[in-house]
C-alpha cells in the first residue's frame, strides 16, 4: 500500500506552517524573528498586544523597534497573504523609518487606509487604479503628527473602493487595486467599510492600531463587524489634509484599535490644528496643548458612576439577538453606577437621509475635483475623467457592480445651487438643534448608547451588501464623536455598543466606553474559521 511504510522520523513542518497555525490558533500566539529579521531578546507576544505591553517591551530592551516592526510583518506574511489569507493590506512602506521621536507612539507600527497620503513609494488611491500611476509624494497633515509622536506607518489598508462612494450595489471591502478583504471571524463574512482593512488588520493583531475615516460609518461599521474600537470624531477635531474626500460637512479620520485606551492614545496624537483645513480651528482652546491629558484624564473605570446615559430605543429592534446582547451591556452599565434614561429616542431618525445623500453628492463632485487639483501626477483632473478611466478599464474596475454614483454626482452643479444649500441647512438642524442637542438637553444626558451594528453578513459580489440595521448617521451628519466597542457575539460574530454625544465630547465618551469595556471584557480576538455555525447568541 502506498502510505504502509513511514520514515524513521516524521518530517518537520515547515517554519511557515508553525507560524501559521500559530498565528490561526485561539488565544496568544508568539512569533519569533525568522533569519535575517532584525532581533529580538525574547519572545513578543502580538496577538492582542496593546500600546502598554509593547512599548514596555521596547523599554526593557525585549524589543527593538526595527525588531518589533519585523516581527508584524511576519505575521502579515502568514495571516493576511495567500488565498485563505484576510487581504485586508495593500501594500507595506519599504521606506519605513525607524521612529526617532520618544513620544507617546514610540516604535508603534500603525497602518493607514488607503485613501491617506504618504510621502515616499507607497500609494495613495482610495483603492482605485486611476490614481496609482504615481505616489502622491507627501505625508497628510494627520501622518507627520503620527510620525511626530514616533509612529512608525507600517503600511496601507485595503478599503471599499472610492470609500463605497461609486456605486448603490458595492460590495464592502473590495477595491480593484486590493481585491476582496474578508472578515478574520468567518472569511466568507463581509469586513463591512468603508474602512475595511483597517478594521481587519487591528482584529487579526497585523498591527498596533491603524487609521480609519468615515463619512457615514466607515470606521465604526468595520469596527463593530471585526470587534474592535473605533472612534469617529467631531468634525475638525482631526485634519482632513492629504486625505481623499467624499464630503467636507462629514468627512473624518479616525483610529481603530483593539483597546478603548489605545484608541484615544492614538486619537490624541492625530489630533491638532492645521491651517489648511478650516474645521480644526474649531477645537476647544484648552485642547490645543495637551489632549493626552484630556482624554487619558477621562479614562477610568469609575467613569460611567453617576453619569446618565440615554436609551436611543428607536435605534433598536432591526436584529432580536443583538437586542439582546445591547439588553445585557445596558445591565453592566447600569452596574458601574451610571443612570439610564429609557427611552432617550433620538428625533428625526429617517427624516434627513434624502437631504444627506443630496449633500454628499454635492460636495463629492466638488471636494473630489479640487482633491484631484493637488494630484496632477495621477493624470485626472476631474470626475468625468474617472468615469471615463472606470469605463476603458471596465474588467478590472467594474467586474461586480458600477458608477451610477459617479454618474449622477457629474450632472450636479456648484454648491451655490439652492438644492444643495437647503439640504445642508436641513441636515443640520435636524441632526444637529432637533435632534442629538436637543434630546441631550432635554434628558440631561451626558451620552447615548445603542447598537452600533448587526453581525456581519455573507459577501456577495452580485448582490452587493446586506447590511441590517445600527447606528450611524446622526453622529456623521451633526459632525458630531461617536465610539463603538465591543459588545458580545451572534453566532461567532462580533458586536459593538456605540457611545455618542455632543460635539467635543471625546473624552466623556471615551471615559464611558473604557469604564463598559473593562466591566465586561467582551472583545475575544478571531479564529480565522472559514464560515461559522448558526448557533445563536454568545457574549
Amino acid at each position: 500500500m502506498e502510505h504502509a511504510e513511514q520514515p524513521a522520523q516524521a518530517p518537520r513542518p515547515s517554519r511557515r506552517e508553525v507560524l501559521r497555525l500559530a498565528a490561526l490558533a485561539a488565544g496568544g500566539a508568539l512569533l519569533r524573528p525568522a533569519a535575517g529579521l532584525a532581533s529580538v531578546a525574547r519572545e513578543v507576544e502580538l496577538v492582542e498586544a496593546t500600546f502598554a505591553t509593547l512599548g514596555a517591551a521596547l523599554a526593557r530592551g525585549e524589543a527593538t523597534v526595527a525588531g518589533l516592526r519585523d516581527l508584524y510583518l511576519e505575521r502579515i506574511a502568514v495571516v493576511d497573504a495567500g488565498e485563505n489569507g484576510t487581504r485586508a493590506l495593500l501594500e507595506l512602506d519599504e521606506d519605513a523609518r525607524p521612529a526617532t521621536s520618544a513620544g507617546h507612539l514610540h516604535g508603534l507600527p500603525i497602518l493607514l487606509k488607503d485613501n491617506i497620503e504618504t510621502a515616499g513609494r507607497m500609494l495613495t488611491t482610495a483603492g482605485s487604479l486611476a490614481l496609482a500611476a504615481a505616489p502622491a509624494g507627501r505625508d497628510a497633515f494627520l501622518v507627520r503628527r503620527l510620525r511626530a509622536h514616533g509612529a512608525v506607518i507600517l503600511g496601507k489598508t485595503n478599503l471599499s473602493e472610492w470609500a463605497n462612494f461609486r456605486s448603490t450595489r458595492s460590495t464592502s471591502g473590495w477595491s480593484a487595486r486590493g481585491g476582496q478583504t474578508r472578515n478574520p471571524y468567518a472569511l466568507d463574512r463581509n469586513p463591512c467599510g468603508s474602512s475595511s482593512g483597517s478594521g481587519v488588520a487591528v482584529s487579526a493583531s497585523l498591527c498596533a492600531a491603524a487609521v480609519g475615516t468615515e463619512t457615514d460609518g466607515s470606521i465604526v461599521c468595520p469596527a463593530t463587524a471585526n470587534g474592535i474600537v473605533g472612534v469617529k470624531p467631531t468634525l475638525g477635531l482631526v485634519s482632513r489634509t492629504g486625505v481623499v474626500p467624499i464630503a467636507h460637512s462629514q468627512d473624518t479620520a479616525g483610529p481603530m484599535a483593539r483597546t478603548v485606551r489605545d484608541a484615544a492614545l492614538l486619537l490624541a496624537a492625530m489630533a491638532g490644528v492645521d491651517v489648511d483645513d478650516p474645521a480644526t480651528a474649531e477645537i476647544p482652546a484648552t485642547w490645543r496643548g495637551d489632549y493626552f491629558a484630556a482624554l487619558t484624564a477621562r479614562l477610568d473605570p469609575e467613569a460611567l458612576r453617576g453619569a446618565r446615559i440615554g436609551v436611543a430605543r428607536n435605534l433598536f429592534g432591526f436584529d432580536s439577538r443583538v437586542d439582546a446582547l445591547i439588553e445585557d451591556a445596558l445591565a453592566a452599565i447600569a452596574q458601574a453606577g451610571a443612570t439610564l434614561v429609557d427611552p432617550a429616542d433620538l428625533p428625526h431618525r429617517g427624516e434627513y437621509d434624502d437631504a444627506e445623500w443630496t449633500v454628499l453628492k454635492y460636495e463629492f463632485k466638488a471636494d473630489l475635483e479640487r482633491y484631484l487639483a493637488t494630484r496632477p501626477e495621477t493624470g485626472m483632473r476631474t470626475l468625468a475623467d474617472l468615469i471615463a478611466f472606470n469605463q476603458a478599464h471596465r474588467e478590472r474596475e467594474m467586474p461586480w457592480f458600477g458608477q451610477e454614483i459617479f454618474e449622477q454626482c457629474v450632472e450636479l452643479g456648484p454648491l451655490t445651487e439652492p438644492e444643495y444649500r437647503e439640504a445642508l441647512a436641513t441636515c443640520r438642524r435636524l441632526s444637529r438643534d432637533e435632534g442629538l442637542d436637543r434630546v441631550i438637553a432635554e434628558h440631561r444626558l451626558d451620552a447615548l448608547v445603542a447598537p452600533t451594528g448587526g453581525p456581519a453578513w455573507l459577501t456577495d459580489w452580485v448582490n452587493g451588501d446586506s447590511y441590517g440595521g445600527g447606528y450611524s448617521t446622526a453622529s456623521a451628519v451633526a459632525g458630531y464623536p461617536h465610539v463603538t466597542v465591543p459588545a458580545g457575539f451572534v453566532s461567532g460574530l462580533p458586536v459593538g455598543l456605540s457611545f455618542f454625544g455632543a460635539a467635543w465630547s471625546e473624552p466623556a465618551l471615551l471615559g464611558f466606553a473604557h469604564a463598559f469595556e473593562q466591566a465586561t471584557h467582551r472583545r475575544h480576538p478571531p479564529r480565522f474559521l472559514p464560515t461559522v455555525a448558526l448557533s445563536g447568541t454568545t457574549g
